[in-house]
């Protein structure tokens, strides 16, 4: 998986929080688990899941999980970099030439959205 983004995000969070996904396995898309409700555990990768449209916004260190796409059935996901008023930055890997990426967020209702149709939602070390 060397240059793959999800080698990037797993070796990003071994070096920098030390942690190991109990499972590593699986596409990007496959890291957020849609089944599980917001704020939860996703057990499978060790981390908190919080939804797009969580009332927590992403926060730098979260992975930004992209769902998959007709041009990309694998997904995508990136380490968020900054987080404040109405956009968030990622850091990324296998995306093109766009190693980092401004995408705007929405405050609604006291809930957050990042303005990607993609975006599936982000995952937090506890």
């Amino acid at each position: 998986l060397n240059y793959q983004c999800v080698e990037y995000i797993k070796r990003y969070y071994y070096y920098i929080y030390e942690h190991k996904m109990p499972n590593s396995y699986g596409h990007a898309k496959a890291f957020f688990n849609i089944k599980l409700p917001d704020r939860k555990l996703n057990k499978k990768r060790g981390l908190y899941q919080f939804k797009n449209g969580s009332v927590y916004r992403p926060v730098p260190g979260d992975i930004l999980v992209f769902d998959s796409t007709l041009k990309n059935p694998y997904g995508h996901a990136g380490i968020v970099t900054f987080s404040k008023g109405d956009r968030v930055e990622i850091i990324q890997q296998n995306n093109g030439d766009k190693s980092r990426e401004v995408i705007g967020v929405m405050e609604t209702d006291e809930r957050f959205f990042v303005l990607d149709k993609d975006v599936l939602g982000w995952l937090r070390k506890g």
